[in-house]
């Protein structure tokens, strides 16, 4: 018992002394306590939130969607242009890029985008909320409870240990596909009005699973290339991707593929 207890602290003490001596001082990074509580807490409210609506009318939050919407557009466009503009400027390579770890300003800037990302991971959280308040309980599917659950933990590690590198490849795709992703949820907000305008939804799913094809790909070319880049993230990267693939290929053969047929 007494080893064991001493592996855990010996553990907790590489966790916590190893990271980014740059990033531990930020918000929610040095230990993985606040995110381990804020992952107790949200999969707390997707247990007891839609009991507690059961008996509920759903809550109007069209004014609230509308604004968080096109706020997270903003923030998205944001990151986008810091990832582009930054990884431009520092001449980052595409195929393989070590993380630059010093205190040079395109350094600090690409991690102080990577923190961003991974704070916006957090903010996402509320997307669960509101499907609750709203009774959209059919939207809180493993794909979706699973999705936002383990990105926070995925740029937690990212921002804590390898904030920059050949991450901003991530966090450049992905910034991209949400402007276009919360830019039709708030148009979505703005009324059934603008149904006519939605036609686009399915590629939605589309542009996720090609995003995730290509960081598949990306992550699989760098776990056989020279680079100094931790095979380990290439490697988690590269599984989880797959997980991501098959998860929402299934989402979309459900919603598209096997609904058109059953339609017919």
């Amino acid at each position: 018992m007494d080893s064991a207890w001493k592996r855990v602290q010996h553990a907790n003490r590489w966790i916590l002394e190893n990271g980014d001596k740059r990033t531990d001082p930020w918000l929610l990074v040095y230990s993985p306590v606040p995110v381990i509580c804020i992952f107790a807490c949200y999969l707390g409210v997707v247990w007891i939130g839609p009991k507690l609506m059961k008996n509920r009318e759903p809550v109007n939050l069209k004014a609230v969607l509308i604004v968080y919407n096109f706020s997270m557009v903003a923030l998205s466009v944001y990151m986008f242009r810091e990832f582009l503009v930054t990884s431009w400027l520092a001449n980052y390579s595409y195929l393989c890029q070590p993380v630059d770890y010093s205190l040079s300003p395109l350094g600090m800037r690409m991690a102080s985008v990577c923190w961003w990302f991974f704070f916006s991971k957090v903010i996402e959280l509320t997307d669960t909320v509101f499907f609750i308040l709203r009774k959209k309980n059919n939207q809180l599917t493993f794909l979706h409870v699973y999705h936002h659950g383990t990105m926070i933990f995925n740029w937690w590690a990212g921002v804590k240990y390898l904030a920059g590198g050949q991450s901003f490849f991530i966090g450049l795709l992905n910034t991209f596909v949400h402007i276009i992703m919360y830019s039709y949820y708030g148009l979505a907000a703005l009324g059934p009005h603008m149904q006519k305008y939605l036609w686009w939804k399915r590629y939605l799913t589309s542009l996720q699973l090609v995003q995730f094809v290509f960081l598949t790909v990306h992550t699989g070319y760098n776990l056989f290339a020279e680079c100094d880049f931790p095979d380990s993230m290439n490697a988690f990267v590269f599984a989880y991707c797959i997980s991501l693939i098959m998860l929402f290929s299934n989402f979309y053969y459900q919603s598209y593929i096997t609904r058109k047929t059953k339609k017919s």
